[in-house]
């Protein structure tokens, strides 16, 4: 590839057997499959195959990889780099073959040999370096910076193991390690001319410069080495390839001669193998400390290699820092990569010698913070005993930080102790702690929420003492999704009967599914439509079947609530819906009740008794219903076990309804919502997260919502709410809480489920489900009787679809680079 300056951001490459056609991707798969992978079409496993049909696709790639990255350099662009410690990818080779407008002649290609690309797709094994939506939307996000031609890095973590998988035995949730790199990853380069040192524990000094001045730095200290990882991501029909770099723990020390020829061979190879377990897992149990420190340090870890990363890049072709905040955005996802804030001070002030004023102000300028969260046990402490052995040097900053912070407040609002406290970066008590959000707030210039409703909640409640000092830094970011993901590929028929209706300008332009809208009256649309449905709700059928072994009837309301076991998004409520139901069919079999298939899927942390003692109620439910002839007929209940994007592409196209049913005021936003509806399921849900511009944007009377709303779930929690007045006042509610507590549906263990109705009645029902079951039972059985007029609940899902334009994270990113980042895009040229 050669390289002109002169050519306007084109770059000319000598490729010419790298075509997009079915004949050249055949000629790429069969020399692949020979000379990466030494086999023939005899010896070819299936993931061979897969691998051989990969490579051929990531060839193509890689020149538009190259050009775009040089183009950055020629251009001197500003970059955002994006901070997550979760980057949930899942499957790489249908996205990438859809974002290079390649899916179909790849397709044909492989039929010409007899292959199937959707069989060799489902041999990749998902990249679940991610817990749930934060992960996912990451992903999501460098689809869109990619798609909009911005210049962008990801920075993460490559996890050995990543998201556990779950099985389910006996009913209970089971975690063993989710080794995804077993058969290696094709997509990613190891870049070990990318190593960076990265330091913990030892001292903080001081010391006499020799100008004679007192400086400070960070002494004796235990090193690691961090590796990158990239992967290109390809933004959708343009040549934009972005970087994804993901970085691995190796040892300073891989081998220790002398334990070796002392003959203590386990000593030999010690260093390393603690050094490399900070990269082994994803979120280690921090209910201990050991697990509590390796989390600090994979923190660290990653911003430390990529802040060093960042500042390489920008020496390439800058001098002075003051310019840094003109060429690099930082943004951090959530406060877990925080820390960075520290770091560029101690950067800036011990290792270029800046005066303190100086680095503070290119820090703020330079940083922006997304808030994920409205739990405050959520919001990240660090134990200041923990920070200081760690990261000694970085707690001095932090504290001085905080020292300047806390005068300047006590200047502008003398005698306001309670303000102090408040915005303080330290967290006094029994154990003093850090306040990682604060941090994040108080060194960045942009923070925003997810959602209109949560970003008023962090200025109003959580961090409104903060926003009284900075309105102007408080924004607004509602997430999306990308389509090409989440409707494109996962549910082609539907994107194949959209495209024939309207055409194509949906896939960059979410705004123009607003052109289904009069078809949402057409007979003969419509029918095509439920069509689409119907083999959806067959092929999870189909699914189920293979996996679960139960048979669903396809022509039932399938009813869905897949996400993260958390008890504020209430599979618990769900679950007293499902024994509901069970009650009024035992009660009376004949009874006029729209047939359900009631599905739930989702992890719950390994430490979290509680939300996987809900995952056991759910399949003793299931078993209870599945096992009785005469409820199975009517309803269906099952737990699809190891919910990961790949199925999650599977189960969201079949959907008739999407379960959002959070406690108002709690969730921060939510992706699948926009996920379910974008694919026509209707939405039963509160007036929470993005629930309520979802409803503002397909109307109110083509969504369900019930419940209280974030003011009246604040008003009631502060006026002694009572949960026994509930159940006491309502006697479905009221039957089905005694027999969980009885043991109707654990008999061999009648005590089983006392905690889950101990949190419920007796331990103040913290997520008010018992207040809001009347609400959603009602709002439950309008949905049953909505679901039988066929032609007004395919109008309603035609009508969620077509309003979906706002809630892409095209949409999303580009309000981050015009608000926050002020990036411009960079158009990428090939000859």
């Amino acid at each position: 590839m050669a390289r002109d300056k002169k050519s306007e951001g084109v770059i000319h490459t000598s490729s010419s057997r790298l075509g997009m056609d079915a004949p050249s991707f055949k000629d790429s798969y069969f020399r692949h499959l020979e000379y990466s992978l030494g086999k023939d079409v005899y010896s070819a496993t299936d993931h061979d195959r897969y691998s051989a049909c990969a490579l051929a696709a990531r060839d193509r790639l890689i020149e538009r990889w190259i050009a775009t990255q040089q183009t950055y350099y020629n251009k001197n662009a500003k970059r955002v780099y994006y901070l997550s410690l979760e980057f949930l990818i899942g499957r790489t080779l249908g996205n990438s073959l859809i974002n290079l407008d390649l899916y179909e002649p790849a397709a044909r290609a492989l039929r010409e040999i007899g292959l199937s690309l959707e069989d060799l797709r489902e041999k990749e094994w998902d990249a679940g370096l991610g817990n749930g939506g934060l992960g996912r939307l990451a992903a999501c996000f460098m689809d869109s910076l990619a798609t909009l031609e911005l210049p962008a890095m990801g920075y993460g973590i490559r996890y050995d193991y990543g998201i556990f998988f779950q099985s389910i035995k006996n009913g209970y949730q089971i975690e063993t390690p989710d080794n995804w790199l077993r058969f290696g990853n094709v997509w990613e380069f190891p870049r070990p001319e990318y190593s960076y040192l990265v330091n913990f524990y030892g001292k903080a000094e001081g010391y006499v410069d020799a100008t004679g001045s007192q400086r400070r730095r960070w002494a004796d200290v235990e090193q690691i080495v961090a590796v990158g990882y990239d992967t290109p991501i390809p933004g959708y029909r343009n040549n934009t390839v972005n970087n994804l770099r993901l970085w691995s723990a190796k040892s300073s020390r891989e081998f220790d001669l002398g334990y070796f020829n002392g003959g203590d061979y386990i000593k030999a190879v010690a260093d390393k193998s603690i050094s490399e377990n900070i990269t082994r897992v994803l979120y280690p149990n921090d209910a201990v400390h050991e697990g509590k420190e390796l989390r600090l340090k994979q923190e660290y870890f990653f911003v430390s290699a990529t802040i060093q990363d960042i500042i390489r890049r920008f020496r390439k072709t800058h001098g002075n820092f003051k310019d840094f905040p003109q060429q690099v955005a930082i943004q951090l996802n959530d406060t877990h990569p925080a820390i960075a804030i520290a770091e560029l001070m101690r950067i800036l002030v011990d290792s270029e010698c800046l005066d303190w004023e100086t680095a503070w102000d290119i820090t703020v300028h330079t940083f922006g913070y997304t808030n994920h969260t409205i739990l405050p046990e959520a919001l990240e402490r660090w134990p200041v005993d923990l920070i200081g052995k760690v990261l000694p040097r970085h707690l001095e900053i932090i504290y001085e930080i905080n020292r300047r912070f806390m005068n300047d407040i006590a200047a502008s609002f003398p005698g306001d102790t309670a303000l102090l406290q408040s915005c303080s970066l330290i967290e006094e008590g029994t154990e003093k702690k850090v306040r990682m959000a604060n941090l994040a707030i108080a060194g960045s210039h942009s923070i925003n929420g997810v959602a209109a409703l949560h970003s008023e909640i962090l200025k109003t409640r959580l961090f409104k003492d903060f926003y009284q000092l900075w309105p102007e830094r408080f924004n607004n970011k509602t997430n999306g999704i990308t389509q090409r993901r989440w409707l494109k590929l996962c549910n082609s028929e539907l994107a194949s009967l959209i495209d024939e209706t309207i055409g194509e300008r949906w896939t960059k332009d979410l705004s123009a599914l607003r052109d289904l809208e009069p078809f949402a009256n057409d007979a003969s649309f419509c029918e095509k439509w439920r069509a689409v449905k119907m083999a959806k709700k067959k092929s999870l059928h189909a699914y189920i079947m293979g996996h679960n072994g139960v048979d669903t009837d396809v022509h039932s309301l399938f009813d869905i609530q897949v996400k993260r076991l958390h008890e504020y998004k209430r599979q618990l409520l769900n679950v007293l819906h499902v024994i509901t139901l069970y009650n009024r069919i035992k009660d009376n079999p004949s009874a006029d009740i729209t047939n359900r298939t009631i599905i739930f899927a989702g992890k719950a942390a390994p430490g979290y008794w509680r939300a996987k003692l809900i995952i056991k109620l759910i399949n003793s439910v299931a078993h209870t219903i599945e096992n009785d002839k005469e409820v199975s007929k009517r309803l269906k209940v099952l737990f699809l076990r190891n919910y990961a994007v790949s199925n999650a592409e599977k189960i969201i196209p079949a959907a008739d309804l999407s379960e959002q049913i959070s406690t108002a005021g709690t969730e921060a936003s939510g992706t699948g919502n926009m996920k379910f509806a974008l694919n026509g399921a209707l939405t039963i849900g509160t007036l929470d997260g993005a629930n309520i511009e979802i409803m503002e944007e397909v109307g109110k009377e083509n969504i369900f919502i019930f419940g209280l709303n974030a003011e009246e779930v604040e008003t009631l929690t502060r006026t002694n709410y009572d949960p026994l007045q509930y159940y006491y006042a309502n006697r479905e509610l009221k039957q089905v809480i005694d027999q969980i507590r009885r043991g109707h549906f654990s008999p061999e263990n009648v005590d089983l489920f006392k905690p889950l109705v101990d949190s419920l009645l007796y331990q103040g029902d913290q997520y008010l489900l018992l207040a809001d079951y009347q609400s959603y039972i009602a709002c439950q059985d309008r949905v049953s009787q909505a679901f039988r007029d066929t032609e007004s609940w395919t109008r309603m899902s035609i009508l969620n679809t077509a309003r979906m334009g706002k809630f892409s994270t095209d949409r999303t990113i580009s309000e981050y680079s015009q608000d926050i980042w002020g990036i411009e895009p960079v158009h990428i040229g090939l000859s």
